[in-house]
């Protein structure tokens, strides 16, 4: 069993926390879902959000909707940057799996594909 990392993020279209609750537990569920994990299977959950989202954590997002209570999540606000995408909850969770890196798959839903085309599923 190896200690593997994998990237996400999904663009919230309000910045609502009933709308957080849904996106996050979407991209979470996306991720265990397209690398064949459950909760247990999670280390940890790094999540940053964008400075326009003021109304919500997405790690009690992920508490609240997935029931993740067990794993340890942490939050952070990603950089202001000109330009950037608004209203975005990226991730960075820790797993353990039998998938060599080659074959995890990296979520990101909607329009936050265009981040990293290089990665995106």
């Amino acid at each position: 069993m190896a200690v593997r990392a994998v990237r996400g993020a999904v663009q919230l279209d309000r910045d609502e926390p009933g709308e957080m609750d849904e996106r996050v537990g979407a991209l979470l569920a996306a991720v265990l879902e397209r690398n064949g994990l459950s909760h247990e299977d999670l280390i940890s959950i790094w999540f940053t959000a964008t400075p326009d989202l003021r109304n919500g954590f997405p790690a009690a997002a992920a508490r609240r909707g997935l029931g993740i209570v067990d794993v340890p999540l942490l939050c952070a606000q990603e950089l202001e940057i000109e330009g950037a995408m608004p209203r975005v909850v990226r991730i960075l969770a820790h797993i353990e799996t039998d998938l060599p890196r080659s074959r995890i798959q990296h979520v990101y839903l909607g329009a936050t594909a265009a981040l990293r085309k290089d990665i995106a599923q």
